[in-house]
């Protein structure tokens, strides 16, 4: 009897139709707890199989080539608890980011999460470590997470912190998952601290954003050299910084094209990276933050790397985040890569979440 034999009989009662996108072949499964996923990871990490974990697909393109035997949804794992006085919310994994900003609106909050998400999910974004346009007021998503649920590669179920803000019992367990890409394990559930959305928010132009003076922007973008600054507060101080401002956030649409590269560089050099993009790529950079979406259908593997060069010979580092280029998606691998290689081996030691996810070959 082979492994994927045996999977298919243990596993019957989760296993559904593929997701899209996913990779063909895979037996796709949608455990709806916890309790559920640790043993699709224990029965398949037993079986010496991989599993890819699978949310709204929007940031697979981190991941590279995975072949793996089981695609685990987490569309299932859903629930929102909002405790509006407390600015708090837990939610499930698979819940779209799209759908609990929707439902926090209703009470004026926000999870400050991606203002143009698409499919994503919020296990999926937090996962990812993507944070929205408006880190340059509230920060990194990261800095929002206070609790979180998560099952091991090998099937255990470990929590970190709490459900409320003034909480630091316990490993910071959620800042050190957020951006681990599923290495560490499958993501069910979030804590997430909330903000007020503002009384007024309005969208000005500008050929520089940054060289203007506003108090406070929630915003300072430029999309292929079009300035938006996205204001926020009090309607009296928003109308007296920007008295020709567009009611509402107008957000910039996200960067396209085959290879899709990111720039993440020290906020003072985010002109200066502009300025050494080729003519030919497209790019949304977040002034103030110095992160750099950068869109091309063909880049040029030499532009890339004498960009990659440059940038981490600043301090900051150049990924692939979608498509395939010949060069490694993550640059040079840091220094601290044997201690999260120890971290890894900790809450994965079969590797049933794969490996080269993270850099080195992690």
């Amino acid at each position: 009897m082979t492994s994927l034999t045996i999977i298919r009989r243990r596993l019957a009662s989760l296993i559904v139709d593929p997701v899209q996108g996913a990779p063909e072949g895979a037996i796709t499964v949608a455990p709806s707890s916890a309790e559920e996923a640790a043993t699709v990871l224990q029965t398949a990490g037993e079986a010496g199989l991989t599993v890819q974990i699978w949310g709204g697909g929007s940031h697979q393109g981190h991941k590279g080539h995975i072949e793996p035997a089981l695609v685990l949804s987490t569309r299932n794992l859903q629930g929102i608890d909002w405790q509006p006085d407390d600015l708090t919310v837990t939610v499930g994994a698979g819940v779209p980011v799209a759908d609990l900003e929707s439902h926090l609106a209703e009470g004026g909050q926000t999870a400050v999460l991606p203002e143009l998400p698409g499919a994503a999910t919020v296990g999926g974004t937090v996962a990812s470590g993507v944070s929205g346009y408006r880190r340059l007021r509230y920060g990194p998503t990261r800095d929002r997470v206070l609790g979180l649920s998560l099952v091991t590669g090998d099937g255990r179920i470990v929590k970190g912190r709490g459900k409320v803000v003034k909480n630091v019992a316990g490993y910071d367990l959620p800042r050190l998952a957020t951006g681990s890409l599923g290495r560490l394990g499958l993501i069910t559930e979030i804590t997430l601290k909330l903000w007020p959305i503002p009384a007024s928010i309005v969208t000005v132009r500008s050929d520089r954003p940054e060289d203007g003076r506003w108090y406070r922007p929630l915003a300072l973008l430029e999309r292929n050299g079009q300035g938006t600054v996205v204001l926020g507060g009090h309607p009296l101080a928003v109308a007296a910084d920007a008295p020709d401002g567009e009611a509402g956030a107008d957000w910039p649409e996200p960067i396209g094209g085959e290879v899709r590269l990111e720039v993440r560089a020290p906020a003072r050099l985010t002109r200066a990276v502009v300025e050494r993009l080729p003519t030919d790529w497209h790019y949304l950079a977040q002034l103030g933050v110095g992160t750099i979406a950068i869109g091309a259908d063909a880049p040029d593997v030499g532009d890339v790397i004498r960009l990659r060069e440059w940038v981490e010979s600043m301090g900051g580092s150049l990924v692939v985040t979608q498509g395939h280029i010949a060069i490694d998606p993550w640059g040079t691998p840091p220094p601290s890569l044997g201690i999260q290689r120890r971290i890894i081996e900790a809450f994965d030691p079969r590797g049933t979440l794969g490996v080269d996810t993270l850099p080195g070959g992690l």
